[in-house]
């Protein structure tokens, strides 16, 4: 270890909101200068994408988890609010900062950013170090025989898994040396006054009663999953009436836990018998596809706007109209199966992945709605709206994106519901106007006879809404519309 310093060294916050696992702050420490830990509310610098108010909601949280970890750990968190460049550059200058860590990003933006600063920053006398703490690998580690990177997952999975085993996460930082601010430094702002909460009307409600966000919650969230749901993930994954899924993704979203750790802890229950490998694998393969849509991002920057198949630009979307896109943000579609969904995603800032899929398909495929009006309200509403991830699955469905599900493939509601929610708990949740109907016409409520709709004291129409499209003439619309391109998109 180098011998002390009194200059202090600057960690950089960003999407890594954790103590353990962090390469960026264990080099920091490692330089044995005092550190000073801040976070920067960067909504000013030019491309970046403002946050969702769900995502908003859950920053607040886990940064306050993560101040009161670092003062247990003998530092703090200092927050600014502004264009990073500026206020990294001026803080590194009056504390004459021995160097700058932070944890690498991969959306187009961020990346000329952080190129931008380091650049400054090293003109200025500065060490920049940056590390891999997102990833299992860089998006430029995983390459094709011919060295472009994958375009369909499996493939690129498969070429991930023949690099070996991820190494193994670092300790926790258990004691951190803080350094003073500067007399001179950049304004700091406190965390009530970032303005992340719901100012108006307090519509987090469900959101509290879900998640915890932090460090904490995402260690407590892994360990209850690998105690109990793993065991049959591979099987069970897929029903939104049974929980079975591990809820990670918003943690992994803001870096409250690695997928490092994440990959370890599984392999550990595997070996040690607790989770079957099956099971083990399958879940891992979901970190996979996360790796995946980083890679995606990071080759194709323009993910999240741009078609990555361009002949679907020639594609006629529909121009919705507002009460249309707003009957499906509110569920209230007619087609049980998806209102359960957006009602879920509404309360709960998530929603069960096959839900997702179904909902995502009634919007690009029966309404014939653009993917990116629907990828635009998910990353509103969602707890866990990655830049990577949630733009790369709504292409998927869309058919526009790499490995996509061919456009005639359209998930049919009813039956999707009939499969993977055949007892109705689910919709029966979040559709509770429903409850009292039968579980053979639940799913298909028009279709219910007038008896046990007036047994269950439901008027289509009005205590719920009669089908927006009628699927079956809507998925020959979507057909027709595919063959308007004159392309093969299989």
């Amino acid at each position: 270890m180098p011998p002390a310093t009194s200059r202090p060294a600057i960690v950089w916050f960003r999407d890594d909101l954790r103590l353990s696992d962090h390469p960026a702050l264990q080099a920091a420490r490692d330089s044995a200068s005092p550190l000073i830990c801040v976070y920067i509310l960067d909504d000013e610098s030019e491309g970046l994408r403002p946050l969702g108010g769900a995502s908003r909601w859950w920053l607040h949280h886990s940064l306050s988890a993560l101040s009161a970890a670092l003062e247990k750990a003998g530092a703090r968190l200092d927050i600014l609010h502004g264009a990073a460049q500026p206020l990294i550059t001026a803080l590194a200058k009056e504390c004459d900062a021995s160097g700058v860590y932070w944890t690498r990003r991969y959306g187009k933006a961020e990346i000329a950013i952080d190129r931008d600063i380091k650049a400054a920053l090293t003109d200025a006398g500065h060490a920049v170090k940056s590390f891999n703490g997102q990833l299992l690998y860089e998006p430029w580690e995983v390459q094709t025989k011919g060295g472009d990177f994958f375009k369909v997952y499996s493939p690129f999975w498969r070429a991930a898994m023949a690099k070996g085993e991820p190494d193994g996460p670092l300790p926790r930082a258990t004691k951190i040396k803080g350094a003073e601010w500067p007399a001179k430094g950049p304004k700091r702002v406190a965390l009530d006054k970032l303005g992340l909460l719901p100012k108006k009307t307090d519509w987090a409600g469900g959101l509290r009663q879900t998640w915890q966000p932090g460090e904490k919650g995402a260690q407590e969230r892994l360990a209850a999953f690998l105690e109990t749901r793993a065991k049959n993930y591979g099987t069970l994954r897929d029903r939104p009436d049974i929980p079975s899924t591990s809820n990670l993704s918003p943690h992994l979203r803001f870096g409250e836990i690695s997928p490092r750790q994440v990959w370890h802890a599984t392999r550990h229950a595997q070996d040690s018998g607790h989770v079957p490998a099956r099971d083990a694998d399958k879940f891992l393969s979901e970190i996979g596809w996360r790796e995946f849509a980083y890679h995606l991002l990071y080759h194709f920057p323009d993910l999240a706007t741009r078609n990555f198949q361009p002949k679907f630009d020639a594609f006629p979307w529909i121009d919705l109209d507002p009460k249309d896109v707003r009957a499906w943000q509110r569920g209230q579609t007619g087609y049980p199966i998806v209102d359960a969904g957006m009602r879920e995603l509404w309360h709960t800032g998530t929603m069960h992945n096959r839900v997702r899929m179904i909902a995502a398909s009634f919007l690009v495929k029966d309404l014939l709605g653009d993917w990116r009006i629907g990828e635009n309200w998910f990353w509103d509403t969602l707890c866990d709206a990655c830049p990577a991830n949630n733009t790369a699955s709504w292409q998927w469905v869309a058919g526009s994106g790499a490995d996509a599900a061919p456009y005639f493939r359209i998930f049919n509601p009813t039956l999707q519901a009939q499969k993977f929610d055949p007892d109705a708990a689910y919709v029966r949740q979040w559709v509770p106007e429903l409850a009292k109907l039968p579980d053979n016409w639940i799913h298909e409520p028009w279709n219910a006879p007038d008896a046990a709709l007036k047994t269950a004291g439901i008027v289509l129409g009005k205590t719920y809404p009669k089908p927006m499209v009628d699927h079956a003439r809507a998925r020959d619309r979507a057909l027709a519309a595919l063959a308007t391109t004159k392309t093969d998109m299989a």
